[in-house]
């Protein structure tokens, strides 16, 4: 009796197994199909000087060691400094962007009326963020000159914000923290503009967790706020990682990142495709570095319910 159930769970998880491949399937022959040999040829092309033949519609490769590496590191002078700016400010916006999706989840988790609109509300953002509407804000010179005069009316001298700053940031102590804070409140349109796929992560994971364990707390005495410590975030924790590799991917891919403009703009104006591909190759290695120490970090504080 005990080898028939064996024999029968194994069958369930070879299922699951297939169709966890067909499920892949798919993605994996147009990777194979579509990008393996333009990927092939981008790490050819870094490494070697591009001439482009305009009369045949092609281009041949000249091997030139690391000449390209060595002129993003050692000659340009634009995209080191874009690379440690663009870092800084991924460091300070994905926390920000984890904080508040995980706040709006819980706020979306609670029982009122109308929560499925406030849940499409929360969505927006993911739709506004489509490349139709990219285009138009960064390319739209109204919200631009809007923006701008935005900006000069609210200077440092008569914002609300400005003064706060002026009159928190006396002390040294308590000046980095503060700091941070008001960076993260400059760059607010951004954090809930990126926040919508991350709020839906962790509303799926909030509504998997059993409400008996927050009855037992109840029962125990213990508060909302030792609830939330103790039982919500850490049986959302694994979901954590996975926001984190989402907005770390997300944020270094937008189209306003410096970093890939001047990737786009040496590879389509200059036609520089040595140099180009160099940096890409270059910042796609710094992305991966990233995520590795990320996902390191926090796995470890990662917990893992077993029913």
């Amino acid at each position: 009796m005990k080898q028939t159930q064996k024999k029968r769970k194994m069958s369930l998880a070879s299922k699951d197994a297939v169709a966890g491949y067909l499920f892949i399937l798919p993605f994996f022959i147009g990777f194979v199909a579509f990008m393996l040999i333009p990927i092939g040829q981008s790490i050819g092309m870094a490494f070697s000087e591009v001439k482009v033949d305009i009369e045949k519609h092609g281009f041949s490769l000249v091997w030139n060691n690391f000449a390209n590496f060595k002129k993003v590191f050692l000659v340009d002078p634009d995209f080191n400094r874009l690379l440690v700016e663009e870092t800084g400010k991924m460091l300070l916006i994905v926390p920000c962007v984890l904080i508040f999706s995980l706040f709006g989840a819980l706020l979306l988790n609670q029982k009122f009326m109308g929560r499925g609109f406030v849940r499409a509300v929360f969505f927006l953002p993911i739709i506004l963020a489509s490349g139709v509407m990219v285009g138009l804000e960064t390319n739209n010179s109204m919200l631009h000159n809007m923006a701008n005069a935005i900006q000069e009316s609210n200077s440092m001298k008569t914002s609300i914000t400005g003064l706060l700053k002026s009159i928190l940031l006396v002390g040294d102590a308590t000046g980095g923290f503060f700091e941070y804070i008001f960076k993260a409140i400059d760059q607010v349109y951004n954090i809930v503009m990126a926040s919508g796929v991350q709020i839906i992560i962790f509303l799926s994971g909030l509504q998997t967790v059993s409400p008996s364990m927050f009855e037992a707390a109840d029962i125990e005495g213990a508060t909302k706020w030792e609830s939330f410590w103790k039982i919500t975030l850490p049986m959302v924790s694994p979901l954590i990682i996975v926001n984190v590799v989402y907005s770390v991917i997300d944020y270094f891919l937008r189209t306003d990142n410096a970093v890939m403009n001047k990737i786009r703009l040496t590879l389509m104006q200059q036609m520089d495709y040595g140099f180009s591909m160099g940096m890409a190759w270059i910042y796609f290695t710094v992305v991966i570095l990233v995520l590795a120490g990320a996902s390191i970090i926090l796995s470890k504080r990662v917990y893992y319910y077993d029913e």
